[in-house]
Order: C-alpha cells, then structure tokens, then sequence
C-alpha cells in the first residue's frame, strides 16, 4: 500500500521514559522531513478539527549501540531520510543545544540513542535487517 516505510530504532538500554522522548522526537523528525506523508486533519462528530499524523505506520525496533550505528551507516549510503538521536541530548534544554551537541560527535562513530529512517521499503528493509522489534 505505501512505497516508503518509516522505522525508528531506539536503544534498548535507555530508561522508558528515555525510550519514550527519543521516539516522540524522531516521530517529529520524519513528519518534518516528510510532511507529504502526514494525513489529513481529524474532525470529531461535533465539527472540532484536529491535528493531522503520519498516514503510514512506524516500525519501532531495539537495538544495542552496535546495531544503530551499522543501521545509521547503512541509511546514510542508501541515501534514506536520517533523523538521528544522540545520548549528549538528554543534557541539553533546546534545539540548538541539541544541534551543538550532535555536530561535537564523531560522525565515524556517534554516540546514537535513536534513528529515524524513512525511505524506499527495501531500503529500509535492508538497513533494520537482523533488529528486532520493540516490544
């Protein structure tokens, strides 16, 4: 039904309410990069309008830090929609501090605590093979 698919990959170490924030922000990271992917606005039965959401479903799958950043490195040579999530995050109070702190890592090697990918489906495919969902 959709040619892309959207997984987010989380880390499986964090604390739930870690696991929780990191999904919610890489959630908004892939509407952003994709607002053609959101869906329209909802409307109850009285007429009330609502935000619109991604039309597609996400796949939310674990991983140790080995596993996001083979996925990261895969994502990035098939040229998929990266949205990454670093553990410096969790220190910071706003969006350019997470900037900061993001272009300080190593890029050969970045300290990830969540990836958002979106792309083709085999692509994508390729790029989560051997993760397991979360559960």
């Amino acid at each position: 039904m959709f040619d892309t698919k959207v997984a987010l990959i989380v880390r499986d170490d964090l604390a739930v309410w870690q696991k929780l924030n990191v999904a919610a922000f890489l959630a908004t990271g892939i509407a952003a990069a994709a607002p053609e992917a959101l869906g329209e606005p909802y409307v109850d039965a009285q007429g009330r309008v609502y935000g619109r959401m991604l039309g597609q479903p996400m796949l939310v799958f674990a991983a140790g830090l080995d596993g996001l950043r083979s996925a990261h490195r895969d994502a990035l040579a098939r040229d998929l929609s990266v949205v990454p999530y670093v553990a410096a995050m969790f220190s910071t109070g706003h969006d350019a501090a997470n900037r900061a702190v993001f272009a300080a890592e190593d890029p050969a090697a970045p300290d990830l605590v969540g990836l958002a990918l979106r792309g083709p489906k085999k692509a994508v495919d390729k790029a989560t093979k051997g993760l397991a969902l979360h559960r």
